[in-house]
């Protein structure tokens, strides 16, 4: 179903091109976890509410007002454990999915496409 929204509006070339710079970043933010985790002898992991901490505050704070008046139980329930999450995993899934939204169209099996 969400393939076929995309397609409608005509967003795959984008879906791609935008899934495959977010899969870019994402493995770069891999490779910088990886060279920090080495640099320091232990286990470094950006996590996702760190990447949100290096927004600027007004944009965060107003992002946070914003979730508090349209969902008050999204902050428990959604955010807090989303925040967990590995930066570059989520990037990596988000660019993943993009990609899978833009794929073009199967051909179907049994029918003759060429003369």
């Amino acid at each position: 179903m969400l393939r076929n929204v995309a397609r409608f509006l005509g967003l795959p070339f984008f879906s791609r091109a935008i899934g495959l710079v977010v899969m870019a970043g994402g493995f770069v933010q891999f490779c910088y976890d990886g060279a920090r985790s080495v640099a320091n002898n232990g286990l470094r992991i950006t996590t996702l509410a760190d990447w949100i901490h290096a927004l600027p505050q007004d944009r965060t704070a107003a992002l946070g007002q914003t979730v508090e008046r349209i969902a008050p139980w999204a902050d428990a329930v959604l955010l807090a454990p989303l925040g967990l999450v590995p930066a570059s995993l989520f990037a990596l899934g988000v660019g993943a999915v993009l990609i899978w939204l833009g794929q073009p169209p199967r051909e179907p099996i049994g029918f003759l496409t060429g003369p």
